[in-house]
């Protein structure tokens, strides 16, 4: 199935290959090196790229891309999440998936490469089974593979590979038994310069952080789970309770995994958190223009709104800006032309404001070249769309554990049209 895998950094570098069937040329890349130079920003290069001889599959996480070769047609999504496994497994194993801790930990990725594919169709992807053969990075252990010549990999078959469960491994115990769940939200939201909402949709994900002795059953239940669309789940769930009950039962995997991710289309009536009142005005005489932005809490519950930012992306034409931030700090990148207005925590009682002139190189721009307004937020102890988990119960095993639910609201794809 997969041929070939490149890792590639935000500058167009490929600084790791993997090749499993056959060695295939790195010229191959220059195909999506052209769509990547087309896109105006990474996320938006097509996912499936087809060439004369090969298909290219790619995924862009934490400023990296994935990029597969496939040779014969497969399903895309089937290869779109075997990478997102990969980097789940570089993030669980090294703590990030960065270019950096991928270079310094060359010997276990390509371990790990070689135990997820043979022969270039997934294997092993399950992070408890592969802790098992491939034995996760630290100081100490490094320090003795060094001195003896040893290496991560484990001298004994996983025990969740032959196992009904594959993502549990047996003989689990804790001394402090704990599950906690977040759920985080992103809001993808386009607002006209009059402030309606001209589309919003969320995407939801419940990440899962679960240390439990023995081989526990859980089951989660929502206050309204019919806000859910377009559900994914971890194999773990049981997906025909789900169907009939809605409600999540599942033996989970011991450690951090990602136990669900679901969308919320802009039918449901998503909430805006914030409002946004913007004047940027280029003049025709002279080479001058104005700036005025206002933030403002609208859907926030009552929650603080925090890590409040506001990113411009100005026109070529624009050379300087003298602003004054009532709150917070801006900066200004000539080279770039990005202003960066960062906020902080928004106090409801005196709204930020950000005015004054914009020094120009010529007059009026070009329409093409308007002001984009991006926005990033962060809202603690709130699901935008409402969702609650209810309850949370546990089977199987005799002791109680500690549970908590954490709720955070983040800004996605946020863009204020001007």
């Amino acid at each position: 199935m997969i041929h070939s895998l490149f890792l590639i950094n935000h500058l167009g570098d490929i600084f790791l290959e993997k090749h499993w069937k056959s060695v295939i040329s790195r010229s191959v890349c220059d195909y999506f090196f052209e769509a990547r130079e087309k896109a105006v920003d990474p996320e938006n290069v097509p996912p499936v790229l087809q060439t004369p001889h090969h298909y290219l599959i790619s995924i862009y996480r934490g400023k990296l891309f994935f990029l597969s070769v496939i040779q014969t047609e497969v399903p895309p999504l089937f290869v779109i999440e075997f990478l997102h496994r990969v980097a789940d497994t570089f993030q669980d194993y090294f703590g990030e998936c960065s270019e950096s801790v991928i270079s310094d930990n060359l010997v276990i990725v390509y371990e790990l490469l070689e135990e997820m594919l043979d022969n270039g169709f997934p294997l092993a992807t399950e992070s408890n089974v592969l802790k098992e053969m491939i034995r996760p990075p630290n100081i100490l252990r490094s320090v003795v593979n060094t001195l003896t010549g040893g290496s991560n990999v484990g001298e004994t078959l996983p025990q969740g590979q032959l196992s009904n469960i594959p993502w549990r491994r047996a003989g689990v115990k804790y001394a402090n038994n704990e599950a906690y769940f977040d759920v985080t939200e992103e809001i993808d939201a386009i607002v006209d310069k009059s402030g309606t909402t001209v589309s919003a949709e969320i995407q939801g994900v419940i990440e899962a952080c679960v240390k439990l002795s023995g081989m526990p059953d859980l089951t989660m239940s929502f206050m309204n789970p019919r806000l859910l669309d377009d559900v994914s789940f971890h194999p773990c769930v049981r997906f025909r309770r789900w169907e009939s009950e809605r409600v999540l039962s599942f033996i989970p995997p011991d450690g951090n995994f990602t136990l669900m991710t679901y969308h919320i289309s802009s039918q449901n009536l998503v909430a805006i958190p914030v409002y946004v009142k913007q004047s940027i005005n280029f003049f025709e005489a002279g080479s001058c223009g104005r700036l005025d932005i206002t933030i403002g809490p609208k859907q926030t519950m009552g929650k603080t709104v925090e890590d409040l930012k506001v990113t411009i992306h100005m026109p070529k034409a624009v050379l300087n800006a003298n602003l004054t931030a009532t709150q917070g700090n801006y900066t200004y990148d000539c080279t770039t032309k990005m202003l960066v207005w960062d906020i902080g925590k928004l106090n409801p009682q005196k709204l930020p404001n950000l005015r004054g002139s914009l020094s120009m190189q010529t007059g009026v721009p070009n329409p093409e070249e308007n002001p984009s307004l991006n926005i990033d937020l962060k809202i603690q102890q709130l699901a935008i769309s409402g969702l609650k988990v209810s309850r949370l119960d546990m089977y199987g095993e005799k002791y109680k554990p500690f549970k908590g639910v954490k709720y955070v609201t983040k800004a996605g794809k946020f863009q204020v049209r001007t």
